[in-house]
């Protein structure tokens, strides 16, 4: 059970560290999970870990009340990451590209990775942030977002399920960028 079970870790650390333009020196770093309770579900294959949950895979954090992994029969697997009554679910990682780049995010209900599809999704006030070091340099937020990170392609709806008239407004914020080449 314990092989079992740290490969299923080793797993989804390798899949969350592609995460959105992820850094890619994570991918050889270890896992650390740190929670109040851990359950694993060796016929069901679901690991489950709740009460102030803090994954941390390089420069990947992630935190949330309550993760669970499925492991699926072809070897992917599914992440959950559920928020607390007062505490979003929250990610947080550097970015290829440069020396001080870093993305991060986080949704008051879930947030939900595929391995096999590569795709995150924000449930309920979902909010995701570019940085470049403590400066954002652009921000997206609405009841649900969907980022692809094979595609680097993200999709923001006024409600889960996709936009819905009256249902709210999305935002999005992006700074101009400096080229350096003047006028």
């Amino acid at each position: 059970m314990k092989r079992t079970c740290s490969l299923l870790l080793f797993l989804l650390g390798m899949a969350m560290a592609g995460v959105l333009r992820a850094e890619k020196a994570d991918a050889n770093k270890p896992t650390t999970i740190e929670a109040d309770r851990m359950e694993y579900d060796d016929v069901r294959q679901i690991n489950t870990f709740t009460g102030n949950v803090v994954l941390v895979r390089g420069t990947l954090l992630l935190t949330a009340a309550r993760l669970v992994v499925t492991q699926a029969l072809a070897g992917y697997q599914d992440a959950t990451l559920y928020a607390g009554p007062a505490k979003p679910a929250t990610f947080r990682q550097k970015r290829d590209g440069g020396p001080d780049l870093w993305i991060e995010g986080e949704a008051a209900d879930r947030i939900e990775y595929d391995t096999k599809s590569e795709i995150a999704k924000f449930y309920v006030k979902a909010h995701i942030r570019l940085l470049e070091g403590k400066k954002v340099t652009d921000e997206v937020q609405g009841e649900f977002i969907s980022y692809d990170s094979k595609a680097e392609f993200f999709s923001v709806n006024n409600a889960v399920g996709g936009s819905k008239p009256g249902s709210g407004r999305i935002r999005a914020t992006i700074q101009p960028r400096n080229d350096g080449k003047g006028k």
